[in-house]
């Protein structure tokens, strides 16, 4: 009886829900209008590429000035060209062909504003800068928290560039940029540091170590950042590429005043960029340097993996499939918290009380 009954019931749904033969079509759906304020990018010209905005309201910055000898003077006036995503309209997904790089400079409103300031490094294995989901998407989440967002465009070796030196470069230059204008941007100039992932990493890690070098060879009164220091005050390494402490290079003098850093990387399922993970983790804790922090979880993968539906490993602030992995970026909002930066501006943190305290003990500790 159950099964007559529920056949019954089965077939009045069915006929309620049936489209009767005679009804008359439907007229057609008026076109959708074409996505309004898509970003693009600036027309090449006679004077050096201006790069625009990949968000709105953006402050777009040039590095370096016109005839600087860190620019390709046969290349500076090439447009960007943009990777668009194919289901978002609007959104990019990665920059290729940065001859003139700079900044982008997100503030927040002055009420929640801490006077923090991170410079996001995207990866993209020098091949592409992934700029939307490992610097555009950061924008709003750390805005939630007071803090200010930076945009790196730096240069890339399918372009011609060594990542060693003129990437590295770039990002050591945007930490000057960022300082010296802390005061129109209502930051704290002692609370500006830089996060990469990937290939990004590559280059906030050598920021954190090679400053002294970099300050001393950029010091001539006749640049406009002469005595702006390049340290930065934290340092996130995300998933990274090779630091200067990977096995296969001639470590560096690590300075006494060395940032604190967060570091979060996959383990068994990132092998070789867990390893490069703890070689910099490996350096910092050999001389006791203060407020390193490294996660390695079991669960993960590097973003761009092949997974087995074919579909591609993401990265950035995704949550992985519901995997603590997912939760990373919280788990250095702890770690920026405990160390002061989300107090308000101008309030010493206690990084800067820690580091203070690590230069008055001997060397060697």
């Amino acid at each position: 009886m159950r099964t007559v009954a529920f056949t019954s019931l089965l077939l009045t749904v069915l006929a309620m829900t049936a489209t009767p033969q005679d009804t008359p079509p439907r007229a057609a759906l008026p076109p959708l209008p074409a996505p309004l304020g898509a970003p693009k990018p600036a027309p090449a010209g006679d004077a050096p590429y201006a790069p625009q905005p990949i968000l709105p309201g953006g402050v777009v910055v040039a590095l370096y000035p016109p005839g600087s000898p860190f620019l390709k003077m046969d290349r500076v006036r090439e447009a960007e060209q943009y990777n668009m995503s194919q289901a978002v309209p609007g959104r990019i997904n990665s920059i290729v062909n940065i001859h003139n790089p700079s900044i982008e400079v997100h503030p927040v409103d002055r009420g929640l504003n801490t006077g923090a300031a991170v410079i996001l490094v995207a990866g993209g294995g020098h091949n592409t800068l992934n700029v939307g989901g490992e610097a555009a998407d950061f924008v709003p989440f750390f805005y939630n928290y007071g803090v200010n967002t930076i945009i790196l465009r730096n240069r890339l070796r399918r372009d011609g560039y060594n990542p060693l030196t003129d990437a590295v470069y770039d990002a050591q230059q945007s930490i000057r940029m960022v300082r010296a204008y802390a005061r129109e941007w209502n930051i704290d100039p002692n609370k500006i540091g830089i996060m990469g992932f990937s290939a990004g990493a590559e280059l906030a890690a050598p920021s954190a170590v090679l400053f002294p070098d970099f300050d001393k060879k950029n010091s001539d009164p006749g640049d406009p950042l002469a005595g702006i220091g390049s340290r930065p005050d934290f340092v996130g390494i995300i998933y990274p590429g090779p630091s200067p402490f990977a096995r296969n290079r001639t470590p560096p003098p690590i300075p006494r005043n060395v940032p604190p850093a967060f570091i979060a990387c996959g383990g068994s399922g990132d092998r070789g960029h867990a390893v490069w993970a703890i070689d910099y983790f490996s350096a910092m804790l050999a001389i006791s340097v203060p407020n390193i922090e490294m996660h390695i979880y079991g669960n993960g993968r590097h973003p761009g993996d092949a997974l087995s539906d074919g579909s591609r490993m993401t990265g950035g602030l995704t949550d992985r499939n519901d995997t603590p992995y997912g939760t990373w970026q919280y788990r250095f909002i702890d770690w920026f918290r405990d160390l002061g930066f989300l107090q308000k501006p101008g309030v010493e943190t206690k990084a800067a009380r820690d580091i203070a305290a690590y230069l008055s003990q001997p060397t060697g500790r």
